[in-house]
């Protein structure tokens, strides 16, 4: 293991473990949702990817990066809705999404609890999940790292997994990736040979045993697993000061 100790708190190595996900991106659309990946597209922004486009999380580009919960004070560009889906059928995007459950192939369910036909809790539904897998890179942030989000089967597929994919054939896996799933726990990816889910990274005070045990699902665990990088001294004061000051992130992931 490797890794020191810190002053960050465990939503800020989560805030860091999500703004890593859009490093080297490029001038694509950063669709982050939820308090943290918020936070983590801005410091990405405003450290490692400067070409990162952000929007107000509603219809427009802005310029600026402003505080959460704050409006822009640069607009430059109007993005409605019918565009923003142009930019995800053209790949030009990375959105991180929530996940109600999420198997060990990367499917992701957001749509029902139980039987589809019949379900004991309906959800958000499908949405705009099947399209954003197949098209652009789609990540997750699930705040809650627990058995009933990481299960052995999702009760419905709303994004698609590598397992589906692959089934689908070319045309569904041209384009497919997941690059990245972000816990309260820990860093995840689908790097193993049949693709199925990888710890990658130990948030600090966190165990390998932990993990396993909140996971339901048998998960690829490396010999090795390191510690998620510490926040440097100028993102923990962007992150404190500039884009989260009412801390908004701790509510999102108290204090471990």
């Amino acid at each position: 293991m490797s890794g020191g100790t810190t002053t960050a708190t465990r939503a800020e190595y989560c805030v860091v473990a999500c703004a890593e996900a859009w490093r080297g991106a490029g001038e694509v659309l950063a669709s982050p949702m939820g308090t943290v990946p918020t936070i983590g597209a801005r410091l990405a922004k405003l450290t490692f990817s400067p070409d990162l486009l952000l929007t107000d999380g509603e219809a427009l580009l802005i310029g600026d990066v402003p505080a959460v919960g704050a409006g822009a004070q640069v607009v430059e560009g109007w993005l409605p809705y019918r565009q923003h889906l142009a930019l995800v059928a053209t790949g030009r995007r990375h959105v991180m999404m929530g996940a109600s459950q999420l198997d060990r192939h990367g499917n992701q369910n957001i749509s029902c609890i139980g039987a589809w036909d019949r379900p004991e809790r309906q959800l958000l539904g499908v949405r705009g999940a099947p399209v954003n897998t197949l098209n652009n890179p789609t990540s997750y942030w699930v705040p809650k790292h627990s058995p009933r989000v990481f299960v052995e089967r999702v009760d419905m597929v709303s994004g698609v997994g590598y397992d589906r994919a692959a089934a689908a054939g070319p045309s569904a896996t041209r384009y497919h990736r997941i690059p990245d799933v972000i816990s309260n726990l820990g860093v995840f990816d689908f790097e193993t040979p049949d693709r199925t889910m990888r710890l990658r990274s130990l948030h600090p005070g966190v165990t390998v045993e932990q993990i396993v045990e909140a996971t339901g699902f048998a998960l690829t665990v490396p010999d090795d697993v390191p510690h998620t990088r510490e926040p440097t001294a100028g993102e923990l004061r962007l992150i404190r000061e500039v884009i989260d000051p009412k801390a908004l992130r701790n509510r999102e992931v108290p204090a471990a």
